[in-house]
């Protein structure tokens, strides 16, 4: 086809400038190269779990390798504030990733064009994640000693460390791509709600993955196979003939586990691996560190993270969402269908093991956008197979299947066949040439004449792949209850404005948003499955849907008994934040998610993080139909529409001058009326409230939300802190922030552009008008009440304290301060003073805040004030700085500097936490160790 020209990976093609997936991008006809960079990187596991690569050994050999892939490098990200009322609130996440099932649990992608830029190994802050509940939060020690088991069917049992298992059998490492079987699912979704959420055409990521094989385990403890020749194979038990692997992740139907045939698990050439490295670092929480199953060419269900048991059976796991998950059910069987006849779900025949055949257009984004008088458009993404099959063809037609053109294909895993690598420090052997079996994508390319597509009158552009089996890409959709395998022609729509710019338009968008051509036919009443396209637009046929579609009315959701029963604000508030009986708001009427806590199928903290909230748009989002159908038996009433969470009654308070700034449920402007540099990196920022005598009202120990919005560019980024200044003054508030600057390039490290936040406030100018600016709170559960009081709710009582130990880490100090500074503000000599121990963790003598105002406190405080620095790094002078140590707050060190936990009733000793969260659970153990009682003793901010 004249339209369609082959050529090679680096050439001259229109230079593209992408905004986020949902935005409008432009190209220009600039001359560049768009093959996928390799310049990102992944991050750092967390603050106190370290690399395993032996610092002494050159391990760089393998990067700098100039055949092979780029290996990203480590980049910084920090633990995100949407995870703060989260189990999950420790784990360092990346912010560019899109949350496809609100705040718990975590199950994230990263936006296609970002995924398709970082290249053929994807750093791991941007692998995709899917958790079904709370990530395990495993610690450094907890890691060196974690232990796997093997036991079973088979003559040697094993109980085995990770250190040991790289002692005892040879450490290898597999490129591998990992997909997730709901990748691409929002289509289906979109056509009829399945059982799923939204996963985009991002659930993919591959990255170098080491370990040990599977078979060589499996070969050392040997599975008992006894031959029984007059039975019939599934009759006989005592027979290894399966493999059950178990995780430490606890779920509302007990832990995550599945199983694999034991002829496939003892096949070395199946490529299956028990892992501890990616991409040459730890594995990051969210991926299984310290331990996972990888399943080469299957499904990502089936590669069971933070692993720690292995058992050969004569039977598949039991496990529940073994059965209950990663089926593809026939395409008649309705969601609410499956739901409610469980024969589905045991039936061998639809089990997903192996990955069907997959593609993506990853470029042109959604909605970027051409001139008309641009000579090249280069189409390329990603392909994949399962099985060990090699994608062997990628087409694409403009003319709806009547012909077809190939694209060229990059192969990167083939490198590691032409140059394989041995007796590495940390990889071991990476060498496939010893195998035909191809786990990885490759990425394709076709560049295509603009004009042609003008003059064509094309109106969409089709993509499929074919693996060398001969398994291809069909051109409809194959709809099933769980939305999982969705893998027909990918499809990017072609529109033609006034202006002559040609503009490009995928299917859907990842996650909660609108957006895509597939959104619009249905919107348009019509079945997007059988949209036909043409005159640079989508023209549609008539085709009604006839997948069975939701209604989802207000009446499936209501008990019509109580459709009329008012539930005042007075009373929605009291059950705002409880833990038995949390209420929550779906299009405006409540519900008491209490009645549902240990059924639930996400947890029962998916429920208690949207108490007192309008959870409306997540529950739409992700719930099926049929799980729709039980919210009548939790439905409360309507929510009194004058209130509407507090909304009327904010907004008349907002002329009462009576009132504090502050409002738990509603954003509060403000704006940035001075910055005060304290140290290189630490700012005190001071916002402006209301009125010049306005309170803010912020009791002592609790926190506030920090919300900015560039009008600019829509980026909204928000933090929860701690105010520097008390709650005393009027008509502004103080915040301590360390900025996290940018970093240029190193030979080990990737630039970093800074901390979003952090940067945006830092090169913000005073009063500016391109930010709005809100505040939010207050938040916590620990209050200083004033004259020696607290009230700290696990307690059950006010408490009057004569002792603190008061522990923090970095710029977790702001909590700290802020209640020894109210302290502090109430002493007089001769009156009643406590007894405060404080310990403050830091690196180095630069990173610690607040050091002078700390001495300044304990002069006037005259010995009822201790305070202990710790510094965890390497520090070249001591001299000017008083009261400190070297090295790390552990057991022995709170032993010898902190009082005895209290003994006594009522209680009057009470230690407040606050640092990175592992520190925190550091501590903590370190506390429960030294008879502290962390319910009651231990306020952890």
């Amino acid at each position: 086809m004249d339209s369609i020209m082959s050529s090679p990976l680096a050439s001259s093609v229109p230079s593209i400038s992408s905004d986020d997936e949902d935005g409008a991008s432009t190209v220009s006809s600039a001359t560049t190269t768009t093959t996928p960079s390799q310049s990102l990187s992944n991050v750092c596991i967390l603050e106190e779990i370290k690399a395993i690569i032996d610092p002494k050994v050159d391990n760089t050999r393998l990067c700098k390798e100039p055949v092979l892939p780029a290996i990203p490098k480590s980049v910084d990200i920090q633990p995100l504030s949407s995870d703060a009322a989260t189990p999950d609130n420790w784990i360092p996440r990346d912010e560019r990733m899109i949350r496809l099932t609100g705040k718990h649990p975590c199950n994230t992608e990263a936006p296609l064009s970002t995924l398709f830029n970082a290249g053929f190994l994807t750093p791991q802050n941007l692998f995709y994640v899917r958790n079904h509940g709370d990530v395990p939060c495993i610690q450094k020690d907890a890691a060196i000693s974690w232990r796997l088991r093997v036991h079973g069917l088979v003559e040697n049992e094993l109980d085995i460390s990770v250190s040991e298992l790289k002692q005892l059998f040879e450490v290898v490492t597999l490129p591998v791509t990992l997909v997730c079987a709901g990748n691409r699912r929002k289509e289906q979704n979109v056509v009829s709600k399945g059982l799923g959420f939204n996963w985009g055409a991002a659930g993919v990521s591959t990255g170098l993955f080491t370990g040990v094989y599977l078979a060589d385990i499996l070969a050392y403890c040997k599975p008992k196979r006894p031959f029984y020749a007059s039975y019939p194979l599934d009759t006989v038990s005592g027979r290894a003939r399966h493999v059950i692997f178990e995780g430490a992740d606890q779920l509302p139907n007990g832990r995550y586990g599945t199983s694999q045939k034991l002829s496939l698990a003892a096949d070395r050439n199946r490529g299956m691996l028990l892992a501890w490295g990616l991409n040459g670092e730890d594995l990051m929480p969210d991926h299984g560190y310290p331990l996972r199953l990888i399943v080469p060419g299957q499904i990502g269900g089936r590669m069971v993270k933070w692993l720690t048991r292995i058992e050969v059976s004569d039977t598949e796991s039991q496990h529940h969402l073994h059965f209950f998950d990663n089926k593809m059910l026939p395409t008649q069987v309705s969601a609410d269908q499956a739901r409610l006849e469980k024969k589905w779900w045991y039936d061998p025949k639809y089990i997903i093991n192996e990955l069907n055949v997959n593609a993506a257009i990853c470029s042109p984004a959604h909605n970027e956008s051409v001139a008309a008088d641009t000579q090249t458009i280069v189409f390329q993404g990603y392909a994949y197979a399962g099985g060990g099959r090699r994608v062997s063809r990628v087409e694409i037609t403009l003319d709806d299947g009547k012909t077809w053109s190939l694209a060229d294909i990059t192969y990167s895993e083939d490198l590691y066949r032409a140059h394989p690598v041995e007796q590495h420090a940390y990889y071991g052997t990476l060498d496939l040439s010893v195998t035909d079996n191809c786990f990885c994508w490759c990425f394709w390319r076709l560049e295509v004449k603009l004009q042609s597509l003008i003059d064509r009158n094309v109106s969409f552009v089709a993509l499929r792949a074919t693996d060398d089996a001969l398994n291809t890409m069909p051109r409809d959709m194959y709809w099933n209850a769980t939305s999982m395998m969705n893998s027909w022609w990918f499809r990017v729509a072609v529109h033609q404005g006034s202006d002559g710019r040609v503009r490009f338009e995928h299917p859907t968008l990842a996650g909660n948003v609108g957006g895509g051509w597939m959104q619009r036919t249905k919107d348009d009443g019509q079945d997007p499955r059988f949209a036909r396209f043409g005159g640079h637009g989508i023209a549609l046929k008539s085709n009604r849907l006839t997948v069975p579609a939701e209604t989802e009315t207000q009446d499936v959701l209501v008990d019509p008994s109580l459709i009329s029963h008012i539930i005042t604000e007075e009373n929605f508030a009291q059950h705002s934040n409880s833990a038995s009986s949390p209420w929550f708001i779906v299009n405006g009427h409540v519900y008491d998610g209490g009645r549902f806590l240990a059924d639930h199928p996400g947890g029962a903290d998916s429920i208690r993080l949207v108490a007192g909230e309008d959870a409306t748009d997540d529950f739409m989002a992700i719930h099926s139909m049929d799980a729709k159908k039980m919210m009548p038996s939790f439905h409360l009433g309507k929510l009194v529409e004058t209130s509407q969470l507090n909304i009327a009654s904010v907004e008349s308070e907002d002329d009462d001058q009576s009132k504090p700034f502050l409002h738990p449920k509603k954003w509060k402007l403000t704006r940035l009326i001075s910055k005060k540099t304290i140290s290189p990196d630490s700012r005190i920022f001071r916002f402006a409230l209301s009125r010049e005598d306005e309170v803010l009202g912020l009791p002592v120990g609790q926190h506030i939300y920090l919300r900015v919005t560039n009008k600019t560019t829509g980026e909204v980024i928000q933090r929860m802190y701690t105010p520097y200044s008390g709650n005393m003054q009027r008509g502004f508030l103080d915040i301590l922030i360390k900025v996290y600057f940018p970093k240029a390039a190193t030979e080990s490290t990737t630039a970093f552009a800074g901390g979003r936040m952090t940067m945006l406030l830092e090169n913000a100018e005073s009063e500016s008008e391109d930010l709005t600016m809100e505040l939010k709170g207050p938040f916590g559960h620990f209050t200083y009440l004033g004259a020696g009081f607290v009230e700290w709710p696990a307690s059950g009582q006010k408490l009057k304290i004569k002792n603190y130990v008061m522990i923090a880490g970095g710029s977790g100090i702001t909590p700290i301060w802020s209640t020894l500074k109210a302290i502090a503000d109430e002493y007089t000599d001769g009156e009643e003073m406590p007894q405060i121990w404080l310990i403050y963790g830091n690196r180095t003598k630069a990173d610690v805040l607040l050091y002078e105002e700390l001495l300044q406190l304990g002069a006037k405080l005259d010995g009822h004030l201790h305070v202990r620095h710790v510094l965890s790094g390497e520090i070249n002078s001591t001299a000017t700085l008083q009261s400190f140590s070297c090295g790390r707050i552990d057991l022995e060190f709170l032993r010898e500097s902190i009082p005895s936990p209290p003994s006594n009733e009522p209680l009057d000793t009470l230690a407040l936490v606050c640092g990175p969260k592992p520190m925190e659970a550091s501590i903590s153990a370190s506390l429960k160790d030294l008879g502290w009682n962390l319910d009651k003793h231990v306020v952890l901010f």
